[in-house]
């Protein structure tokens, strides 16, 4: 099933989404990859408040290449989303309302996933140059330092993605390979 749906994401929203979705994302999403979850997890662990209200909000799990004049990001493909599982079951915690990358996800994540009401959404992996064109302004909003894995602000409109794990933990890794089997 197609679904619009508009960023940040309401619990109503990732509530109705069912892994194997076509969505198209709009609105705010912000960016983050290895390099700046463990800079967020050191401020949690000092007691400090997070660059952005991560209530509601969906993370992208990607670095993208230097814009082209005339284009807010160049490349936006996905990373792979298990590198950030060790951070992700804390910022679900906090109110993490998404995630978008590309690849499966650990066992501590599906259960924070299901425990939170969240969803997992994975991008087309090799796709960056076409996803690229579904952002129409990026920022870089914390930790500037880390070029290309800042975090930034992305405007979307209709950015496609594919619900890969629904917040009842249904895992479209899973259940797309058991019905490929058959």
């Amino acid at each position: 099933m197609k679904k619009q749906i508009n960023v940040p994401l309401s619990r109503e929203d990732a509530l109705s989404l069912k892994a194997g979705d076509y969505v198209y994302l709009t609105g705010t999403v912000y960016t983050a990859r290895d390099a700046a979850h463990k800079r967020m997890q050191e401020a949690l662990d000092r007691g400090e408040e997070l660059p952005f209200d991560i209530r509601g909000n969906v993370i992208y799990y990607m670095g993208p290449s230097p814009a082209r004049e005339g284009r807010p990001i160049g490349s936006a493909g996905p990373t792979t989303a298990s590198r950030m599982d060790k951070y992700t079951p804390t910022l679900l915690d906090l109110g993490l309302a998404g995630m978008i990358g590309k690849g499966r996800r650990s066992p501590a994540v599906k259960e924070a996933v299901i425990r939170n009401g969240a969803v997992y959404f994975a991008a087309v992996g090799g796709a960056g140059a076409l996803l690229s064109r579904a952002i129409e302004s990026a920022e870089v909003i914390a930790y500037e330092d880390l070029g290309t894995e800042a975090i930034r602000r992305l405007t979307v409109k209709d950015f496609p993605v594919i619900v890969c794990m629904d917040a009842g933990g249904t895992d479209l890794y899973e259940t797309a390979a058991e019905e490929y089997r058959k």
